[in-house]
């Protein structure tokens, strides 16, 4: 890297750096040998997800069969985040660079997360392979225990429950795994947000401790008398802290100096 070197490239550098080391610790904590070759480069360069043990086991588990609904739905979002990028976000004034960069970002998380790879989980199960969807209908999430143990980016929450998760909660007890596999978070996001938009430090970390003390307080004796673990309840105090606090996780450095020249590289925006 030079001073000359884009911020955005020094964002998916460490994005990626982050990423190969959590896909390497996964594949070399399992009996990867037994699996055939090629099936190994699948996973460490042909899937996103972290899960070695199901992806490179050799007798293929039952595993849901990809519906026709799941392929419309997945090229839908693809399409409509194509839209955001290269279409809503181009009309935007340029004294919004801030509204430009949201839409840009939502567009992306729709091409990628939401779109590209349900279509790569649709074909390796297709296949026999063990390749569950990353996101699984989040919006369903009826607590934020629900959102971030089971439907929001699957393959981020295999890892921090392994490597983070469990040895804190067995040296310390439960909640303070959760503490800590969220503090863990923050210190990523930070990492690749902040650091390379050269601003907004610490914004990311506050917004996972945020998420980590409301799912203790979820999860507490008193929250659970409240029923913030379902239901109508729970529901709208998972939308509020997720959505309250966005603006520390995705901080105007970020988005201003990060995502919008991004769009401007792809030829999104002007």
């Amino acid at each position: 890297m030079t001073s000359d070197t884009p911020a955005w490239a020094v964002m998916w550098t460490l994005a990626i750096a982050i990423y190969a080391t959590c896909k390497w610790l996964t594949w070399r904590g399992e009996p990867a040998g037994t699996a055939p070759a090629r099936k190994q480069a699948a996973y460490l360069l042909a899937w996103p997800g972290l899960d070695a043990a199901g992806f490179l086991e050799t007798e293929a588990r039952p595993e849901a069969p990809c519906r026709a609904a799941e392929l419309v739905g997945a090229a839908v979002r693809l399409t409509a985040g194509f839209a955001l990028v290269f279409g809503i976000a181009r009309i935007i004034p340029a004294d919004y660079p801030y509204l430009a960069g949201w839409i840009g970002m939502i567009g992306l998380v729709l091409i990628l997360h939401f779109g590209i790879f349900h279509l790569l989980s649709c074909a390796w199960r297709s296949a026999g392979v063990h390749a569950s969807p990353l996101m699984n209908r989040p919006l369903s999430s009826a607590s934020l225990g629900e959102f971030w143990g089971r439907r929001w980016n699957t393959a981020f929450r295999d890892i921090t429950h392994e490597h983070i998760f469990r040895p804190f909660a067995s040296w310390f007890g439960p909640r303070w795994g959760i503490v800590a596999g969220f503090l863990f978070s923050g210190l990523v996001h930070d990492v690749v947000i902040s650091v390379p938009a050269q601003g907004g430090y610490g914004g990311p970390t506050m917004y996972f401790a945020i998420q980590g003390a409301a799912m203790v307080f979820e999860r507490s004796d008193f929250g659970r008398r409240m029923g913030l673990g379902g239901g109508p309840v729970g529901r709208a105090f998972t939308v509020a802290v997720l959505l309250a606090p966005i603006g520390l996780l995705f901080h105007r450095p970020f988005v201003v100096g990060i995502v919008v020249p991004f769009m401007r590289a792809l030829g999104a925006l002007s």
